[in-house]
């Protein structure tokens, strides 16, 4: 009679072994290897520029023809001045919408969530050379680039 429950205890044993060994590679391939991919290894120099980009939404820029983004073309450089932020010095909502989607590797989606309320502002963090156009979804003749590019020092 030794022989069937031994034979029931291995099965049960090599059952549990199976989830558990299961469970693992679902902990492992959901959670730990998604986390450890999520974001590139990006220098510190870049992740702290020494200075913050101003992007300034100008008073009237909601009518056509105004100015609008100032600078209008904007050139970033990583480590300096990367870090870029939109404030709207206007008296009306505004977006910074890219004309393409883009999506920086470290930072992700770029664009503003939802619009930029009148003294509010959008920042984003540049961690890769592009070259960017957005404009403004409710005022589409609101445009502007900006480049972003390593220091040549």
């Amino acid at each position: 009679m030794s022989s069937p429950t031994s034979s029931h205890a291995y099965g049960i044993g090599l059952i549990a072994l199976l989830v558990g060994l299961s469970a693992s590679v679902v902990f492992y391939t959901s959670f730990y290897l998604p986390e450890s991919l999520a974001k590139p290894s990006v220098s510190h120099a870049i992740l702290e520029p020494t200075e913050e980009f101003i992007i300034e939404i100008v008073p009237g820029a909601v009518i056509e023809g105004n100015e609008n983004y100032v600078p209008n073309k904007a050139e970033a450089l990583l480590t300096f001045t990367n870090k870029v932020k939109w404030v709207n010095m206007d008296d009306t909502a505004h977006t910074v919408t890219p004309d393409h989607r883009y999506a920086d590797g470290y930072s992700g989606d770029f664009g503003s969530p939802g619009v930029i309320k009148p003294g509010d502002s959008y920042e984003f963090l540049f961690t890769e050379e592009t070259v960017l156009n957005y404009f403004c979804q409710p005022h589409p003749w609101m445009k502007g680039e900006i480049t972003v590019s390593k220091s040549r020092f």
